[in-house]
């Protein structure tokens, strides 16, 4: 049996894996799987043979690119081939164009946010899920809305934990040179910096965001028309966002309502790294909040109760310690980045053997 892994976009994982290796960035899971698995990983790349109906076909799904390898890769692939797609946008695409072929290779697709109209219509007019052996999605309640739209047995949609590397996003000691609190958050995806930004404009504290976008549209939408003066945004290397977690005094998680796991990341490495965490509750982080002792909740768009909240744990030493322990007991216990790839690799070496994932 020969395991494919298909990235969603162009990335070089050799190069990050070296720079792992010296400590300057974290795992990434995907090149985890690759060597668990020993597997060939396939990304969309420059030159790829782009034509009208991979345009046409990505309206409703996916890029250009990502249909144009889609027809590039089935044309190879039989049933002695199993392709692990690590998102909907270039799994579908695969799934679509193995339908209707008598030997085609085992499907298996991570979902992140089928549950839009978009998505529903893409799994309506494609047909594709005909074709995939096996659902995983970080979000149960993606899980649930795929077993019930398309009528899936509990084995072929399963939940699993996000993930982070333990072995880079860890505790350690704050840089000495910080003058007053800080309060930092990290990510642009479905960030509601508007709701911090009301939260603590007047208090005596510097917030530090990582983010970075060309996008205009999504720059506008996360942050207030007017920055803070004690509020900055900029782009932090790897190392340099891991110092960032050591030295927040308070991590918060502030995002619109969603309905998948937007903000996860965030919080999986402020957990990692032993900081008291304040997190936005959403439809789609429940099951990372509902038995979470090690975070704080707040209301999506409250910036009252996300105030407090901070200033409870920039007054009460003792309640962000407590926190800060549960939390990273938390995440050395379910976030794991091998224990998560560990369960993919067991998931596609079921469907290799019968098309049936374990739940």
């Amino acid at each position: 049996m020969k395991y494919h892994i298909v990235l969603h976009r162009e990335m070089d994982l050799n190069i990050q894996s070296e720079q792992a290796q010296q400590g300057k960035s974290p795992r990434h899971a995907m090149w985890q799987l690759k060597e668990r698995l020993e597997a060939s990983i396939h990304t969309p790349y420059k030159g790829l043979k782009i034509n009208r109906l991979d345009r046409f076909r990505s309206k409703f799904v996916g890029s250009p690119e990502n249909w144009a390898l889609a027809r590039e890769l089935v044309k190879k692939m039989g049933a002695e081939d199993t392709i692990f797609c690590n998102s909907e946008v270039c799994g579908i695409p695969i799934a679509t164009l193995c339908r209707g072929q008598k030997n085609r290779p085992n499907i298996a697709i991570f979902v992140h946010n089928l549950d839009r109209p978009r998505g529903r219509f893409a799994l309506r007019l494609t047909g594709a899920a005909s074709c995939v052996d096996w659902f995983a999605a970080c979000s149960q309640h993606q899980v649930d809305f795929l077993k019930q739209y398309l009528k899936l047995p509990d084995e072929q949609a399963t939940f699993v934990w996000d993930q982070t590397d333990l072995s880079f996003f860890s505790p350690g000691s704050p840089n000495s040179e910080k003058t007053r609190p800080l309060v930092m958050s990290v990510g642009l995806e479905q960030r509601d910096y508007r709701t911090l930004a009301a939260a603590t404009a007047d208090l005596p504290i510097d917030v530090k965001i990582s983010g970075f976008s060309r996008d205009a549209d999504t720059l506008a939408k996360a942050f207030p028309e007017t920055m803070p003066t004690n509020m900055n945004c900029q782009f932090y290397a790897w190392t340099d966002l891991q110092q960032l977690y050591r030295d927040a005094d308070v991590v918060v998680v502030s995002t619109f309502p969603n309905r998948y796991a937007a903000g996860v990341q965030a919080m999986m490495e402020a957990m990692a790294c032993g900081r008291p965490t304040i997190v936005t509750s959403t439809v789609g982080l429940y099951d990372y909040l509902f038995d979470n002792d090690g975070v704080m909740q707040v209301p999506p768009g409250d910036a009252s109760a996300m105030r407090q909240a901070i200033t409870q744990l920039l007054e009460q030493p003792q309640k962000a310690e407590r926190l800060s322990k549960q939390a990273l007991h938390i995440a050395q216990t379910r976030y794991d980045s091998e224990h998560h790839v560990e369960y993919l690799a067991q998931g596609l070496e079921a469907i290799s053997n019968n098309r049936h994932a374990p739940t």
